[in-house]
């Protein structure tokens, strides 16, 4: 895998999703999810829904960094991700990650690819910058893939205090998932922006929802 996947796929990367939870703070709230064994579910769902449509516009976008694609794919990527994205929380905590990961990726690795997609989309989605970033549709779809359950499973450690080697033993074993996720993203990189996959999460959009709601009513510990 390319380094700079694995950058970006570290916790300590300043690209801002340290404050997001991905759902798993309102599922808490919710009483939804109360202990590691509650886990397992939340996280290989999210990820076969929300993950697997960031996989697949990230290795999209991976697949349009390599071959200096023409003024205006960008946009279309980005406009793309939003039409399958019908939360709009969920598209702001995209575009803020996307912001923030944009910035740091400016500093670390410089390219008129990046530029490029800053131009044509000044807020352009989080997966969509990994790709841009990365170069590489499966490397890529697994940096975005593995967030999508590293973030909320981080949550849960901080929100319900559980043991982080027993959390951290539940993602270890949703690595075959992750990748099957991210082989099926790579297959579809190449193809036209409008028809590619559009998996659906109706609850965490609902959650996303709810969560803006609340936090705007009291003090949450994530911003989404």
């Amino acid at each position: 895998m390319d380094l700079s996947a694995l950058i970006l796929a570290d916790s300590r990367f300043p690209g801002g999703g340290h404050v997001h939870s991905g759902g798993l703070e309102e599922a808490v709230a919710r009483k939804l999810i109360t202990h590691e064994r509650d886990l397992p579910g939340f996280l290989s769902g999210r990820l076969r829904t929300a993950g697997s449509l960031a996989a697949v516009f990230a290795a999209a976008s991976a697949h349009a960094a390599a071959r200096n694609v023409r003024s205006g794919h960008w946009r279309r990527l980005d406009l793309e991700l939003d039409a399958r994205t019908p939360s709009l929380a969920q598209r702001e905590a995209s575009r803020a990650q996307g912001r923030g990961t944009a910035r740091a990726g400016k500093a670390a690795w410089p390219s008129s690819v990046l530029s490029q997609l800053l131009n044509e989309t000044p807020r352009p989605h989080h997966p969509v910058v990994v790709g841009a970033l990365v170069g590489v549709p499966f490397d890529a779809a697994m940096a975005v893939a593995y967030l999508a359950v590293s973030g909320p499973a981080s949550a849960a450690v901080r929100l319900l205090g559980l043991d982080p080697f027993a959390v951290n033993a539940v993602v270890a074993r949703l690595s075959h998932e992750v990748r099957e996720v991210s082989l099926r993203a790579a297959e579809v990189a190449g193809d036209d922006p409008a028809d590619l996959p559009a998996p659906g999460s109706p609850a965490l959009d609902l959650f996303a929802e709810a969560h803006a709601r609340h936090h705007k009513e009291e003090v949450r510990l994530f911003a989404s």
